[in-house]
C-alpha cells in the first residue's frame, strides 16, 4: 500500500469521526470546532487528488472566514440548550431512517462503480486545473452557478427569519419609519431657567 493511500485512509477516518461529533456533540462550540477539522481534512483529501484550488477555497472560505465567524456568533449569542434538546426523541427515528437510507444509496453506488470505474487520463505537467475550473464553472455551468448563489441566498435570508420570528430580546428596526424621521422626533429642546451664582463676597458677609 503505497503513502497516500495511508494518508486517504487515515484522513477519511478523521473526517467521518469529526463529521459524527458535528451531530452528536452537546454543546455548540464543540460542535463548530469538530465542523472546522471537518472542512480542514476535506480540503487535504482534495490536495491529495491534485484540486488544489478547491482544497484553498474551502480553507480560506469555510474554514478561515465562515467557520470562523460562526464560532464567534455561537460564543456571542445567549443560546439556550434545553430549547435544541426538546425535539431529539420526536424526530431521532426519522432522522436515523433517513441517514441509513442514504447510507445504503451511497453504499450501493460505490460498491458497483468499484471495480468499474476507469483510471485517470494522463494529465500533462503544464495543466492548470484552477482555470479549467473557471471555465468550466463560468462558460459551460454559468446558468447553474447563477441558480446556487440565488438558493444559498434565500436559505440565508431563511434562516435569519427563523431565528429571529419568535425572540423579544432585541429591537427591531423599520427602514420605512426611518426613512421618514424628521430632527423634532430626534432632538428635543429643553428650556431651563438661568441660575446665576451669588458672588464671593456676599456669601462670605451672609455667613458672618
Amino acid at each position: 500500500m503505497s503513502f497516500d493511500s495511508i494518508l486517504f485512509y487515515l484522513l477519511a477516518i478523521v473526517l467521518v469521526v469529526a463529521s459524527f461529533r458535528v451531530i452528536t456533540a452537546t454543546s455548540p462550540v464543540t460542535g463548530v470546532l469538530h465542523l472546522i477539522l471537518a472542512f480542514f481534512t476535506a480540503s487535504m483529501l482534495w490536495m491529495l487528488i491534485q484540486a488544489e484550488f478547491l482544497a484553498l477555497a474551502l480553507m480560506i472560505v469555510y474554514v478561515g472566514a465562515v467557520m470562523v465567524l460562526f464560532l464567534f456568533v455561537v460564543m456571542m449569542l445567549d443560546m439556550r440548550l434545553e430549547g435544541l434538546k426538546s425535539g431529539l426523541k420526536v424526530y431521532l427515528p426519522l432522522g436515523l431512517t433517513i441517514g441509513g437510507i442514504m447510507v445504503l444509496e451511497m453504499a450501493f453506488v460505490v460498491l458497483r462503480s468499484w471495480g468499474d470505474a476507469p483510471s485517470l487520463p494522463p494529465v500533462p505537467d503544464n495543466f492548470d486545473n484552477t482555470l479549467a475550473l473557471g471555465t468550466a464553472m463560468y462558460t459551460h455551468f454559468s446558468y447553474a452557478v447563477q441558480v446556487g448563489g440565488l438558493i444559498l441566498l434565500v436559505g440565508m435570508i431563511a434562516a435569519i427569519a427563523l431565528t429571529m420570528r419568535k425572540r423579544t430580546d432585541f429591537k427591531r428596526t423599520t427602514p420605512s419609519k426611518q426613512v421618514r424621521v424628521t430632527a423634532a422626533d430626534r432632538i428635543r429642546v429643553v428650556h431651563m431657567p438661568a441660575v446665576v451664582e451669588a458672588p464671593a463676597v456676599e456669601a462670605e458677609g451672609a455667613e458672618k
